[in-house]
């Protein structure tokens, strides 16, 4: 991710929390805790991390939380309770999700149900398509038992470079950047790209000369575009 030098807000992720109200499903906080909503429903990015059954502290009483990191234009926390509507939605599609497929750019959108309902639903940002989910027999489903599953592909995947060489769910941002960087160079290499056809794409697409110059979320939309293209 590229680094702004000088004043700014403080480096730190920012918390989306998942909340029914009348024209919007979820929101942050702003830094005197009042709510602002987003009246987007869905977040593009890689997810880098999942953390279920999480105790965390309120002023009214201890409560489970589910947090789901992603890297969009920046990290962000989806965070939602750990018995929501959202929370079990988004482990079922995540459950169906090939070990590569959790690892990709993917997309996570919130659902409106009834009353207090919000539903997760997670779609491929290049083909459009949903990741279709069944509910049957989900009141007898060992909801902890899914949920460390779960976990544990997506913690383990993370990124996927040439093959299946991974990088840990410890990486930091800028060994994230570093992979990204690494992963188009194996597509620009299977499509006979020169440095001169590449620089002109990016000029063209991003107005940059170099993939260095990219932001993270640009290096995803450029591997996603690579990824469509006929080889040679």
């Amino acid at each position: 991710m590229k680094v702004k030098l000088g004043f700014g807000a403080i480096p730190k992720p920012q918390y989306v929390f998942v909340s029914r109200e009348s024209d919007y499903c979820w929101y942050m906080l702003s830094e005197d805790d009042k709510k602002i909503a987003i009246y987007d429903k869905a977040l593009t990015g890689v997810i880098t991390g999942l953390e279920v059954d999480k105790r965390v502290g309120t002023s009214f009483k201890q409560t489970f939380k589910t947090d789901l990191f992603i890297l969009a234009d920046k990290p962000y926390i989806i965070r939602s309770g750990s018995d929501s509507y959202f929370s079990k939605s988004l482990l079922l599609g995540l459950d169906i999700l090939t070990f590569e497929e959790v690892s990709q750019s993917l997309t996570i959108t919130v659902r409106p149900g009834d009353k207090k309902v919000v539903f997760c639903e997670i779609y491929n940002p290049v083909s459009y398509k949903s990741i279709g989910v069944s509910w049957d027999g989900h009141k007898e489903l060992n909801w902890q038992a899914l949920g460390q599953k779960v976990c544990k592909k997506v913690n383990q995947s993370n990124h996927y470079l040439h093959g299946h060489v991974k990088i840990p769910g410890s990486v930091t941002t800028a060994k994230l950047h570093d992979s990204l960087i690494a992963q188009t160079e194996t597509y620009l290499a299977q499509l006979n790209w020169t440095q001169e056809v590449g620089r002109q794409f990016l000029d063209q697409r991003y107005g940059k000369r170099s993939r260095t110059q990219l932001t993270d979320a640009e290096l995803l939309d450029f591997i996603d575009y690579l990824k469509l293209q006929p080889r040679v």
